[in-house]
């Protein structure tokens, strides 16, 4: 095979419309693996929640870093290369076609008249009346025959030129964020100072403080959050602390970092004993909701479900509302893997674990929870967006045409206008002014 037929099975190939849809199906199925399949995870915890084959596939496929995988990488790297190919192969050619005659008659759009005059005062006065009309002008000799080719809102056929460069810069910026970009959670509990992983910035929580508003509806109250701020002291690059305010919907900037206000919660210390005896690796342990510890010398491990800021004095059962006055902990206890129920235990008061252990709920502990992102695409994919959006807008908006012109001589002092019109969106939709444009030529078009 030549050089040449290599080339153009290339182009017949990525300048096919199958081929690129074939490409956004394989790239979605990716990113959906993505959204389904936990990212960034211990290769354990894959094992866990799958079969042993499923896992192993995921692992060796790196559909546990899908977004970094080679694949993924890979079939971005091939919907360029077929979006360039369809722009410069198929898109370029179609919207911008060349200085050419035609046969008049054979476009569905056409016109002729007679008019008295000689030819070149016949192609002056055509071109005097188009660029009244907003139209450019442009003259062909093409085999002894002079054509006048006329052109409206001829810019507006690189449209989806533009379109095609927003989404590459779209692409551009989402790779950026895929290869240097991360994100992840942080829970913060007040005092508490933490390092962000990747950044190395030290983030500290000096205080947090909610704002709930109790509003009656006609289903009852309902208890609307009105506001979240943590105040923290970081320490970035820099080395300097300094002291910031994190809101919702209203984040800081550490050294390009995002750190985001997402939710609250409240740590528990327990006073854990045994016959009596202090057991101090335990109740020096603050918890988190959802953190569980095992009774030393049994089979038995107790789970911190939540924290119920408020029971009803004279049910006894946990309220909807989440302001603290008379506050508990919802506590489950399993022996040997056997869940054996749940209790609520208000704060201050103790329940029996059995074997001489006694639990009792000490302290709460309000934490902050905080979400953090570096994009460092999330520029171009802005610019891109403008840039997509108004490709989009030339391409719908405006409608570019051409007009083919042509002047030939009858006898002395009378000629032949014909005059074809062609569109990038099909003929019905400038039918209409077809008609006007060829009635300000010559009333007796047809």
């Amino acid at each position: 095979m030549t050089a040449r037929q290599i080339y153009s099975e290339f182009v017949r190939t990525f300048g096919s419309v199958f081929f690129a849809v074939s490409l956004f199906l394989i790239w979605g199925v990716l990113t959906l693996i993505g959204v389904v399949v936990e990212q960034g995870q211990d290769p354990s915890l894959y094992f866990q929640s799958y079969a042993a084959p499923i896992a192993r596939a995921l692992l060796r496929l790196n559909f546990d870093n899908v977004y970094h995988s080679p694949w993924y990488v890979g079939i971005i790297g091939l919907i360029l290369l077929s979006l360039g190919v369809c722009t410069f192969k198929r898109v370029i050619p179609a919207r911008l076609p060349p200085l050419r005659p035609v046969s008049i008659d054979k476009i569905p759009l056409h016109a002729t008249f007679e008019t008295h005059g000689e030819p070149e005062h016949v192609r002056a006065r055509v071109a005097q009346t188009l660029r009244a009309r907003g139209w450019q002008i442009r003259e062909r000799l093409f085999g002894g025959v002079e054509w006048s080719f006329a052109d409206k809102h001829n810019w507006a056929r690189r449209g989806v030129l533009v379109a095609h460069a927003g989404f590459v810069i779209i692409a551009a910026g989402t790779t950026l964020y895929w290869a240097r970009g991360f994100s992840g959670e942080l829970a913060v509990l007040t005092g508490q100072t933490l390092e962000v992983p990747r950044t190395r910035a030290l983030l500290r929580l000096e205080d947090f403080s909610y704002k709930i508003a109790p509003i009656m509806t006609k289903s009852g109250m309902v208890y609307q959050p009105i506001d979240y701020v943590s105040r923290v002291t970081v320490t970035g690059k820099s080395g300097i602390p300094k002291r910031l305010t994190v809101r919702v919907n209203h984040p800081i900037d550490v050294d390009g970092t995002l750190y985001y206000q997402a939710s609250y919660g409240f740590g528990m210390r327990f006073l854990v004993t045994h016959n009596g005896r202090l057991d101090p690796a335990i109740s020096s342990r603050t918890l988190l909701e959802g953190d569980s510890f095992d009774v030393p010398g049994t089979q038995r491990s107790l789970l911190y479900e939540r924290f119920v800021p408020t029971v009803d004095k004279q049910s006894g059962m946990p309220t909807a509302d989440p302001r603290v006055n008379d506050p508990a902990v919802v506590l489950a206890v399993s022996d040997a893997g056997n869940p054996l129920g749940d209790a609520l235990v208000p704060l201050h008061s103790s329940v029996d674990l059995g074997n001489g252990w006694r639990l009792k709920p000490q302290r709460y502990v309000i934490y902050s929870g905080f979400q953090y992102r570096y994009d460092p695409g999330v520029a171009l994919v802005g610019i891109g967006a403008l840039v997509l959006l108004a490709g989009l807008i030339i391409s719908f908006y405006f409608l570019p045409a051409r007009l083919y012109v042509r002047v030939d001589e009858m006898a002395p002092q009378r000629c032949r206008v014909g005059a074809a019109a062609t569109t990038v969106k099909g003929y019905d939709v400038f039918a209409n002014e077809f008609g006007r444009v060829m009635k300000s030529l010559g009333p007796e078009a047809t």
